[in-house]
């Protein structure tokens, strides 16, 4: 259907004195039609504007917007209905989830403006021409790309589909159209590794600055590979092997560049245990969501906070959650925080039993793996977690369950935090003021008691 849905009008907003409403269509602005939001985005201006909207009858009318300098004009539409991924890739996560989760998690999407808009990553392969002007034409910048080879053959091999449009064409025009583009390439033992790799990333960095970072992440298997193909999983003997052929390679082409060009997953470092090269070398960590550069930053935040850090108002006895992955440098963390605050601090790494042994990530943990590991351990007078664990809106974990019902099951508070050492060590201190205060007001009330009975 033509036009974007409004979904809410803001009280008191350009749109509400217009007298638009919820449930309208916007259709066009200054005459322009709209076909998503990046068009409303690119055309709704903190100046005057010529709406036209339609109502669920059919009719339509135009009106006239007068926002004032720098006043938003009030309009939050309906979610878009997003592009689906045709592809059928031999990584795919999606493909190796297990039955009973969230349906929107068996969704694949592939839309470049949600690569916009979001910073998702999209393969490009269901691009039209006519798409690729519109992003120049809007620069609609940076875009998010998954390369994965720049090999014809071996990426549609890796992609599961034929026929595809050449990837190195399509980045060509985007940097002559002067887009800004992130890379990725998942790498897959055996297959685009080696030779094919060089040629990936010589090819990519021959675009620089264009194409202005590009990382390489481990392939993540689940235990949940029924009649998919075979893949190696990247093990620690890889990791270590990978690194020390690519760590020199990163270095000097970063060097030669004058860029953190390319950048090696966090995870690489975790399994060969070798050590993270400094934050600097991260740049302004743009695969930050790709787990490229978090242990580093991680490890920065907490020796600035262990050097402020001070006794809490009481001592507190908690347990935090962790994913087997980011153990090591969590519980260092804690150790060390616990001598500072007089806290007792226990970490506990969750096994994955959702997905299986090969995946140690902390955000992808469910609840009943939570319940699962803890049940019946001594885990102090409460439980923290971070909120990476949690869907962002709703609360809950992959499995649908909630804190609430893991409290439940484990007859313990559970706390959510902002999973950053400074997150972390403010929680701390609140629930220990909390804690202290309610306290002293109980004493003062059973001292108030006592004298009142003497």
């Amino acid at each position: 259907m033509a036009g974007l849905l409004i979904e809410t009008v803001a009280p008191g907003s350009p749109a509400e004195r217009a007298g638009l409403q919820p449930g309208q269509r916007l259709l066009t602005i200054d005459g322009q039609p709209l076909r998503d939001l990046i068009d409303y985005a690119y055309l709704a201006f903190d100046d005057e504007a010529e709406l036209t909207v339609i109502d669920a009858a059919g009719t339509q009318r135009t009106v006239q917007l007068e926002p004032e300098p720098g006043e938003p004009l009030g309009l939050v539409f309906a979610p878009p209905q997003t592009k689906r991924c045709g592809n059928n890739c031999v990584f795919c996560f999606v493909h190796q989830l297990p039955k009973g989760l969230r349906r929107p998690l068996y969704v694949k999407d592939e839309d470049y403006r949600l690569s916009f808009l979001q910073g998702t990553y999209v393969t490009l392969t269901n691009l039209k021409k006519t798409e690729l002007r519109r992003i120049i034409a809007q620069r609609l910048s940076p875009l998010y790309i998954s390369v994965h080879a720049t090999e014809p053959q071996l990426r549609e091999r890796l992609l599961g589909k034929s026929g595809i449009p050449l990837i190195l064409e399509q980045l060509t025009s985007l940097a002559a159209g002067r887009i800004r583009m992130h890379t990725q390439v998942v790498l897959c033992p055996g297959l685009n590794d080696g030779a094919a790799l060089e040629q990936t990333v010589n090819d990519l960095a021959a675009l620089y600055p264009a194409v202005q970072s590009l990382a390489v992440v481990p392939v993540g298997l689940t235990d949940h590979r029924q009649r998919l193909p075979q893949l190696r999983p990247v093990d620690n003997a890889y990791a270590a092997e990978f690194i020390a052929t690519w760590l020199p390679r990163m270095r000097a082409l970063n060097k030669r560049l004058g860029e953190p060009f390319l950048q090696l997953a966090d995870e690489f470092f975790l399994k060969a245990g070798h050590p993270f090269p400094p934050l600097k070398d991260y740049g302004d960590l743009p695969q930050w969501e790709n787990g490229v550069g978090m242990v580093p930053w991680f490890q920065k935040e907490a020796a600035s906070v262990l050097k402020r850090a001070k006794a809490l108002p009481r001592p507190l006895h908690v347990t935090v959650i962790t994913g087997r992955s980011a153990y090591g440098f969590v519980s260092a963390f804690l150790d060390e925080l616990a001598t500072r605050t007089g806290a007792v601090l226990d970490t506990a790494a969750i096994p994955n039993r959702l997905f299986g042994k090969n995946v140690t990530v902390t955000g992808l943990i469910s609840g009943k793996d939570i319940i699962a590991a803890l049940q019946g351990q001594e885990l102090g007078e409460l439980l923290l977690m971070p909120e990476v664990m949690l869907k962002e809106g709703e609360g809950c974990f992959l499995d649908d369950l909630t804190p609430a019902a893991v409290s439940q099951a484990l007859q313990l508070p559970v706390v959510s935090f902002d999973g950053t050492p400074s997150g972390l060590y403010k929680t701390l201190h609140k629930l220990a003021r909390t804690d202290s205060g309610n306290q002293s007001a109980r004493s003062r009330n059973h001292q108030t008691h006592q004298g009142k009975t003497a």
